[in-house]
C-alpha cells in the first residue's frame, strides 16, 4: 500500500509499519517456543543412543539380510486375516456410516438442534482414537484375535467415512431435489431418487479409500494382539529373528503397494 516517506513522497510497500511488526513478533514468538521445545526435548534424550544409531542401524540391517526365504510359507494365513480385518471392517464401517452421515448432514438430518449434534460427536470421537488404541481396549474387553482387530478398524471408520460422506451429502445440487419434492414425493423417495444416486460415486471412492488405509493399519494391529501379519512380526522382533522380520517387513510392503494400486484403478474407473 503507499505510504509517505520522510520526504512526502509516496512510497509503495507491502506492508505497513504495524503489519511488519505483528508479523516480525509472531516469527519471534515461534523461534522462542522451539526453543523451549527443542530444549525440553535434549533435556529428556539421550544423546550417545542417538550418535550411535548408525553402527545399531548397520548391525540389524547385517543380522536381517539375507531374508528367510523359506519362513515365506508360515505367512499366507496372516497376510489373508489382514486383508480379512481389512475388507470387514470396512463393510461394517460403511454400514454404520451410511445413517450417521445423514443425521449429520444439515440437509438431511431430521434435527438440526438434537439430533446433529449427537451425530457430529459420533463422527468425531471414533476419528479422534487410533486403531492400536482400539484394538487394546477391544482385547481387554472381548479377548485377543482377528475378531478384535475387524471391530477396532469398523470404530476407527466410522467417523472418517461419516464425515467425508456427510460433506458430500451437503454439497449435492438441490435443484434435483426441489425438483423430486415438487412431484409430491415422499421423504424417503426424495432420499432414494434424489440424493442417493448424486452421492455414490462419492461413496465408491470413500469406501476404496478407506478399505487402502485399513490395509496399512491392519497390518500392525497384531502387534497388540488383535491378529494378523502384526502378530507373526511382533512374535519375530521378541526372538530377535531379523531375517523373518526383513521378510515380514517385504510381504508387509508388497501388500500395501498391492493395495495401492488395487484402490488407484477403482478410484479411477469410478471417477
Amino acid at each position: 500500500m503507499p505510504v509517505l516517506d520522510q520526504n512526502g513522497v509516496k512510497e509503495w510497500r507491502r506492508r505497513t509499519t504495524g503489519e511488519s511488526l505483528v508479523r516480525w513478533f509472531g516469527w519471534l514468538v515461534g523461534v522462542a517456543v522451539f526453543v523451549v521445545c527443542w530444549q525440553r526435548i535434549s533435556e529428556s534424550t539421550t544423546w550417545f543412543f542417538v550418535w550411535d544409531a548408525p553402527r545399531i542401524a548397520e548391525d540389524i540391517w547385517t543380522r536381517a539380510t539375507p531374508p528367510r526365504w523359506e519362513y515365506i510359507s508360515q505367512l499366507g494365513r496372516p497376510i489373508w486375516d489382514t486383508l480379512n480385518i481389512a475388507t470387514l471392517g470396512t463393510i461394517i464401517a460403511l454400514f454404520l456410516a451410511v445413517p450417521v452421515a445423514f443425521l449429520a448432514a444439515r440437509n438431511t438430518t431430521p434435527s438440526a438442534l438434537f439430533v446433529r449434534p449427537i451425530a457430529l460427536l459420533i463422527i468425531v470421537s471414533t476419528r479422534s482414537i487410533n486403531s492400536l488404541i482400539w484394538a487394546l481396549l477391544l482385547i481387554a474387553i472381548i479377548g485377543p484375535g482377528v475378531f478384535a482387530g475387524v471391530v477396532a478398524i469398523a470404530i476407527r471408520s466410522i467417523g472418517f467415512c461419516a464425515k467425508l460422506l456427510y460433506e458430500a451429502i451437503e454439497e449435492i445440487d438441490q435443484t434435483q431435489v426441489e425438483a423430486i419434492t415438487a412431484t409430491g414425493a415422499s421423504r424417503w423417495q426424495v432420499m432414494a431418487y434424489g440424493i442417493v444416486p448424486q452421492i455414490l460415486p462419492a461413496f465408491a471412492g470413500i469406501a476404496v479409500f478407506r478399505w487402502d488405509i485399513n490395509i496399512r493399519e491392519s497390518t500392525v494391529l497384531g502387534l497388540v494382539g488383535a491378529g494378523g501379519i502384526g502378530l507373526q512380526l511382533s512374535a519375530s522382533l521378541n526372538v530377535l529373528a531379523w531375517p523373518q522380520v526383513s521378510l515380514i517387513l517385504i510381504v508387509i510392503l508388497a501388500a500395501v503397494v498391492i493395495s495401492e494400486w488395487v484402490s488407484a484403478k477403482v478410484r479411477g474407473a469410478i471417477i
